[in-house]
């Protein structure tokens, strides 16, 4: 047999707080996949610095041609069927376009296979999983062709970024909620119902019921749009009932973008909530070439130093496809302020750190009648959430975030040397958040899992106005000034809203029409 080495970044540590069960079932039939190099990767390179640098003369790929010239090589796909055969294991799904083999078989044959040892965790938030520790090896002739190897464990990776308003907050001021139309018109949205384009939404559990949408929007007086439901790995639509589980934020999702482009088709990606599943599921969206979303919107994260290396150049990869693609992908930055939940220090939410997504942080909103009256960063204590943001630990300074720098609570200014989060913002506190309608009962949500459909709805009504996609609009958006409301009070814990450009809530909430006009 080849020598088998380590693959670099596949090292897992145990989770903290997490207690060892015992060895996995050697039976157990699992499914795992493995991502590949990307072919012509100077050239794809080359074309993404233009992109990054936003060049206008750089047309979007179509999805054939991104697979053709930049997907997997059929000689790479060819070796990992051939280690596959030679450990028993069976191919479920071959893609060259999303660079990924797709592997079944049992606990025992992946444990040969990569020369790994699969444990079973408890863990007193995430339950009860299948976990590994140390690196995963592969073999000589696959060592540069394999970029990751996910689902061999499958621990819970990311977690819904939406807060239900709580009960006991007496309506001491005048804090109202908003329906997302309410929003819209606030936030100066071009009109529009998105006609002929698609929004893709990428969730990691729970479902939506048909009947609670169709009453929302019946509610509202907007058409219900089409709203499709796509399986990832075998998750499906499955509500469970319960609006303060997953259930809240599936509807949160789709109720926020069907009441602003009702004329949309929205697509709803279910997937397993594990780096593996949720790497799909966003790359299944990005080269959907039957539903084809021009948006992607996604509410669903984790602190940037919970995810392993591979992972974190895996999905990144395929974030860095979908600008290429001229898909805008809109992602929460986030609920626990600074620290964004994690043990220590200050962490920002990965996706939202990628430099090729539009990061959401979020903002708490007051108005009077059809304008705002008072915008500052949502802070509503350690209870009561916070919106993420900061600076990333993974991701070098994007061309378009040079010169910057973050404002820091304990006061002064540090040049911003890597990738500042977030982007953009909108209303968030749940407060001032947003009515739904979950599990038959009218309820009021916020958290930065709002402002990513929000903005991602923006984008899909100037996409059908203009009949092209806004694409990678990063930036564009940077290089556009005053095309946000600029956020100036408040802040998320470490870092504190300061005139243009902060960590708590980026350029600030949209004026719809400038950044149409901006994009």
């Amino acid at each position: 047999m080849a020598t088998k080495h380590p693959l670099p970044g596949s090292e897992r540590n145990v989770e903290r707080g997490s207690k060892l069960i015992g060895d996995c079932d050697p039976s157990e039939k699992i499914e795992v996949f493995v991502m590949l190099r990307r072919q012509q990767q100077a050239q794809f390179d080359a074309l993404m610095s233009r992109i990054e640098a936003g060049d206008p003369n750089v047309k979007p790929l179509s999805r054939e041609a991104m697979a053709k010239d930049y997907g997997a090589a059929p000689d790479d796909v060819a070796k990992v069927k051939a280690f596959a055969a030679a450990h028993g294991l069976t191919v479920v799904r071959e893609d060259l376009a999303a660079r990924s083999v797709l592997l079944s078989g049992t606990v025992a044959q992946f444990q040969s296979a990569f020369e790994v040892k699969l444990e079973k965790y408890q863990h007193h938030t995430s339950g009860e999983f299948r976990g590994r520790t140390g690196a995963v090896n592969v073999p000589d002739d696959l060592h540069d062709v394999v970029e990751a190897v996910l689902g061999l464990d499958n621990r819970p990776q990311a977690r819904p970024h939406f807060r239900i308003r709580p009960p006991f907050r007496p309506a001491k001021t005048h804090q109202a909620s908003f329906t997302p139309l309410q929003l819209a018109s606030l936030y100066k949205f071009p009109q529009g119902d998105g006609s002929g384009q698609c929004v893709g939404i990428i969730e990691l559990g729970g479902g939506y019921d048909p009947a609670d949408l169709k009453s929302y929007f019946a509610s509202l007086g907007v058409p219900s749009p089409t709203v499709k439901s796509v399986s990832v790995d075998q998750a499906r639509n499955e509500p469970t009932g319960d609006p303060n589980g997953p259930d809240g934020e599936v509807t949160l999702d789709i109720e926020i973008v069907g009441a602003i482009v009702p004329g949309a088709t929205i697509a709803v990606y279910f997937a397993p909530n594990s780096d593996a599943g949720f790497i799909d599921a966003v790359s299944r969206a990005v080269h959907d070439t039957v539903n084809k979303p021009s948006v992607i919107s996604i509410s669903w994260g984790g602190p940037e130093s919970i995810w392993t290396s591979q992972s974190l150049k895996a999905f990144n990869s395929v974030l860095q496809t979908a600008a290429a693609l001229g898909v805008t992908v809109c992602a929460a930055s986030g609920d626990s302020g600074s620290s964004d939940g994690a043990n220590g220090g200050d962490n920002v939410d990965f996706p939202a750190a990628s430099p090729y997504v539009l990061a959401c942080g979020g903002t708490s909103l007051t108005a009077s009648g059809t304008s705002i009256t008072h915008e500052v960063v949502w802070n509503d204590g350690p209870q009561g959430g916070a919106g993420g943001g900061g600076v990333s630990g993974a991701f070098a300074l994007p061309a378009w975030q040079e010169g910057l720098s973050v404002a820091l609570s304990a006061g002064g200014k540090k040049p911003l040397a890597k990738r500042g989060v977030p982007d953009v913002a909108g209303d968030a506190s749940p407060l001032t958040g947003y009515t739904v309608l979950v599990g038959g009962t009218q309820t009021v949500v916020g958290g930065t899992s709002a402002v990513a459909p929000l903005w991602a709805a923006l984008i899909a009504r100037i996409n059908a106005a203009k009949g092209a996609p806004a694409g990678f609009v990063n930036p564009k958006l940077y290089k556009a000034a005053g095309v946000c409301n600029d956020i100036t009070q408040g802040n998320n814990g470490s870092f504190a809203a300061s005139k243009g450009w902060d960590a708590c809530t980026g350029l600030g909430s949209p004026n719809g029409q400038k950044v149409a006009a901006a994009l």
